[in-house]
């Protein structure tokens, strides 16, 4: 029986990277799809935002000089590409799976509605939601606030490559524990990144829950539907 019936999974465009330094790795991307195939064969409703950091990242390409605006469209424009990568790999393993952007881009994808995006999913496709927000100085992880609420996901998945929410940087400070769940409040008062604020603050508005945990370990995804605790639950 799956704890959710209808997700929002955030994805980051670096984890697509896998091995490499930069771009698309076909092994990471093929075990994402096999992942998301194992818990929409269960009857989940699966809307996703993927990042594009693996192509561009609109913040760096404006601190290396490029116009903030253009930057951000070069960057809705790589997780466009993903988003087509993710399609493709999850049409090759027999998901149906739609891409909708937020800019008009026929026939690429087609334009994002929220009636359009919970139309599909309900019919059993899996609908990647690409192109950010369609809007400069908004990053993908407020588009997947936005998504998440228009869609009326009952969670935001965040997949990432650390396994939940920890006092400090783990990776700096060996010391660092690791919270099984936490408020927004608590997220505030400690200062800690989860998302940006701008996100964070839509999900805590919203009453939309987030739960982070590592994507990148094969099977982890269907754990967090399964309902077992492996990852950090934010809520108010």
């Amino acid at each position: 029986m799956a704890k959710f019936n209808r997700i929002l999974l955030k994805l980051s465009g670096e984890s697509l990277m896998g091995e490499q330094r930069y771009g698309i790795d076909e092994k990471r991307l093929g075990e994402y799809a096999a992942q998301i195939k194992e818990i929409h064969d269960m009857g989940v409703q699966i809307g996703i935002v993927i990042g594009g950091g693996n192509i561009f990242r609109g913040l760096t390409g404006a601190g290396k000089g490029f116009d903030r605006v253009k930057g951000d469209q070069m960057g809705m424009l790589a997780t466009v590409i993903n988003s087509l990568a993710l399609s493709s790999a999850l049409t090759a393993i027999g998901v149906k799976a739609r891409v909708l952007t937020a800019i008009r881009m026929e026939p690429i994808g087609e334009l994002y509605t929220k009636w359009e995006a919970i139309d599909c999913m309900e019919a059993g496709e899996v609908v990647i939601l690409s192109g950010g927000t369609g809007n400069p100085y908004f990053t993908t992880d407020t588009g997947s606030s936005l998504r998440g609420i228009e869609i009326e996901a009952d969670v935001m998945l965040k997949g990432t490559r650390v396994d939940g929410i920890y006092t400090a940087d783990p990776e700096k400070d060996p010391t660092a524990t690791k919270f099984s769940e936490i408020t927004y409040d608590e997220i505030y008062t400690r200062g800690l990144k989860v998302m940006d604020l701008t996100a964070t603050t839509m999900c805590k508005q919203n009453n939309l829950p987030i739960y982070v945990f590592n994507m990148d370990v094969v099977g982890n995804l269907k754990k967090v539907i399964d309902g077992e605790n492996i990852g950090t639950y934010v809520h108010n």
